[in-house]
């Protein structure tokens, strides 16, 4: 039995004494007359009165009080309190009823409105409560006489109150979650044991997965899981599955019934029907005859009219069988927990389709060739659905040269993962255009306020998911072993030596993204060979308890350690930096150089005139004969020769003919003039106009890249099978 007590007030005793001595007043003239009239009002009150003498002894009793206890008067009278307590119906606290019986004849401070919850003899598991209020009796001469006590049975309106707290219990605490599975689990914990002995919570599987479960009826057979159980006995053993086990119901058992007609049932004795549906579950029916099964309530989990699934609620043989009321507050607890269900498997779909549109959106892998070692990380934000706008990148680009690319959309989720990827494609097909770092901000920089411009005009409200985005893009050469860097906003890239020296590079900042009208530019870096680089994003370094120097304190700790190998480096990186989950989405992109050898470019300085053309083809031939490439001769001889002598034809000034060896053998003829070689379509009676078209038809891959001082036209091919590959040491 549970005790509260409610607020006691002081009585003014004197006070007390001189009513209850005063004289008959105008119109209580009856008052003296009429004793008996007194007595039997008192006796037939509905509230359940006694009065108890200075020991606490019964000596009078009312028929309401003689009831509610089931004994008799006669069998009460002369008795102390608690020798009488034992023998009653009621299972209440005897020892605690009379001491605070006792407090008030000491204290004369009367109890009021006292709770006192418990069962009956019959129904122990039936809980009951009872207000209790006892006060001090005196005489006219204020002696103390004795006490008086009231008693109420309030079980309805204390039930009520239950059924009202859990009701409101069940909707705040299955609310606080969106995973589905974690709110099938709350809502078996708070029915257990206040509604039931154990509860199993039973959900489709395509609803844990955040799927729309299908209109009208479910499969034949549902797949379904146990989402959540909770037992008045520890470990659950009633159980015939794990929480996150499937489980099958056969068709014609009460559960497959409830899904299909969306209707609830209670079943006071449901062992009578163990000879038919459970004669095919004897799993189940072992379950039953092992703990008692006595009565067995099941609620479908309806959320817009479509069946996400079933929960059980089952009382043993120690427990009273379920009543209409019982069924009543069932559904209503089922019903807001589906609410809560529903919207979690909502978010489920939409942190699903997020995530896939990430995945879909991100590299699958990053490779630099053999002018980088690439590894990479990316770490979702803790509070976030683990779908961000952090990206990065690496793309190869001509002259055996690699862009590595990482940049930052601000928010989470499915908006910003879709700017993400716009942002990440629009570099993509910038960098293939070969542009210089900080025109490539531009052009993007203007990608941006369209963008702006296109969601605020589909809804004002909005914040643009493109708004604030940064950036960071780097070249790095490995002819020239440099790194050509430029950033929209974004924090600077690290650079660490083969010696474990950690510098960041002093860049222009750059605005953020969406601007406009501001300029971005370049900065160029000598790299040493088997340097790493590392671009990152501001979730790495600046969080909730360390500001962004203290964060790069920590990162170039972490990266001091340019022997580890890149895997491992991220690793301690992510560690060593971050204090916990990030408050902000993280990407960490490593990136450890290897620059060309001398054995590996050729370049030549050619005059201006048709007569080097013979001149390059031989030099072309010599070098591709040393580098063990005699069947490319033939090919490139006349790549070269078409190259050049557009050089000649359509460029100013010098001629520059390079040759590298690498992952591929290249080609590249630069030239001072910033016209656009063009490719035409000669007729056949035409006596020029094919050199372009025959180094696209020889070449794998040729373009076009500006310099400040002019362009260079490249061509590319694949090294033959049986050629070295391996660079010269």
């Amino acid at each position: 039995m549970e005790t509260s007590d409610s607020d006691t007030s002081e009585s003014d005793t004197s006070n007390s004494a001189g009513a209850a001595g005063r004289g008959p007043g105008p119109g209580d003239e009856w008052w003296p007359a009429n004793p008996p009239m007194l007595e039997r009002i008192l006796a037939l009150s509905p509230a359940g009165m006694a009065v108890l003498d200075r020991d606490l002894r019964f000596v009078w009793v009312n028929t309401a009080l003689e009831r509610l206890g089931g004994l008799p008067r006669d069998q009460r009278l002369g008795k102390r309190l608690r020798d009488v307590l034992p023998l009653l119906d009621l299972r209440l606290d005897a020892e605690g009823i009379e001491s605070r019986t006792r407090e008030v004849l000491d204290t004369g401070r009367p109890l009021v409105d006292h709770l006192l919850r418990g069962g009956t003899k019959a129904h122990p598991h039936r809980p009951h409560a009872y207000s209790l209020s006892v006060f001090r009796l005196h005489d006219a001469a204020n002696r103390v006489l004795g006490v008086s006590f009231i008693v109420l049975d309030v079980t309805d309106r204390w039930r009520a109150r239950e059924r009202l707290a859990l009701l409101n219990e069940v909707g705040a605490q299955t609310g606080s979650t969106l995973d589905v599975m974690h709110t099938a689990q709350t809502l078996a914990d708070i029915s257990v044991p206040r509604l039931a002995d154990f509860v199993a919570v039973d959900l489709l599987e395509s609803v844990i997965r955040g799927d729309t479960p299908r209109s009208g009826a479910p499969l034949h057979p549902p797949q379904m899981r146990r989402a959540g159980q909770q037992s008045i006995h520890e470990g659950v053993p009633e159980s015939v599955a794990a929480t996150g086990q499937a489980v099958t119901f056969h068709p014609d058992s009460p559960e497959m019934q409830c899904m299909q007609d969306g209707r609830p049932r209670l079943e006071a004795m449901p062992g009578a029907s163990t000879s038919s549906w459970f004669a095919t579950d004897p799993a189940r029916t072992a379950k039953i005859q092992e703990f008692g099964f006595c009565s067995l309530i099941l609620v479908p989990i309806l959320a817009l009219g479509d069946v996400l699934g079933v929960v059980r609620f089952i009382r043993w043989q120690l427990r009273d069988p379920f009543e209409q009321d019982d069924l009543l507050l069932a559904e209503e607890v089922v019903a807001r927990a589906a609410v809560s269900i529903d919207n979690a498997r909502r978010y489920t779909r939409q942190h699903s389709t997020a995530l896939a549109l990430q995945r879909s959106l991100l590299p699958r892998s990053l490779t630099g060739g053999s002018t980088l070692d690439v590894a990479w990380r990316y770490l979702p934000a803790h509070a976030s659905d683990g779908a961000g706008g952090d990206w990065c990148d690496v793309i190869p680009l001509s002259g055996a040269r690699v862009a590595m690319v990482v940049g930052d959309v601000v928010g989470h989720g499915i908006d910003a993962a879709a700017t993400m990827g716009r942002l990440r494609t629009t570099v993509r097909t910038l960098a293939d255009m070969d542009l210089p770092p900080d025109e490539l901000l531009a052009h993007l920089d203007d990608l941006v306020l369209r963008l702006i411009d296109e969601e605020q005009t589909a809804d004002p409200s909005m914040t643009p998911a493109a708004l604030g985005a940064t950036c960071l893009y780097v070249v790095y050469d490995p002819a020239t072993r440099t790194c050509t860097m430029s950033r929209a906003g974004h924090p600077p890239a690290a650079v660490i030596t083969p010696d474990g020296s950690v510098t960041f590079p002093d860049l222009p900042a750059g605005p953020p993204l969406g601007l406009g009208a501001l300029p971005f530019e370049s900065a160029e870096v000598d790299i040493v060979d088997g340097s790493v680089l590392a671009l990152y994003t501001d979730g790495l370094i600046e969080t909730r308890d360390q500001d962004m120097d203290l964060g790069l304190t920590r990162l170039r700790t972490a990266l001091a350690s340019p022997g580890a190998r890149l895997d491992e480096l991220c690793g301690t990186v992510l560690n060593d930096v971050l204090t916990g989950r990030p408050d902000d989405d993280v990407a960490l992109l490593l990136a450890r150089t290897h620059a060309l050898y001398e054995d590996q470019v050729a370049t030549w300085e050619l005059a201006s005139h048709p007569s080097v053309v013979a001149d390059a083809r031989s030099l072309t031939a010599d070098r591709l004969t040393a580098w063990g490439l005699d069947s490319l001769i033939f090919t490139f001889e006349l790549i070269v020769s078409e190259l050049v002598t557009n050089a000649i034809r359509y460029g100013n000034g010098h001629i520059r003919l390079r040759l590298i060896r690498q992952d591929a053998l290249i080609c590249e003829v630069s030239d001072a003039s910033s016209s656009s070689p063009r490719m035409r379509h000669a007729r056949t009676t035409d006596e020029d106009g094919r050199g372009l078209f025959l180094v696209a038809q020889l070449a794998h891959r040729w373009g076009t890249r500006y310099t400040t001082d002019g362009k260079i036209v490249w061509a590319e091919e694949h090294l033959p099978a049986n050629g070295d590959r391996h660079r010269a040491t």
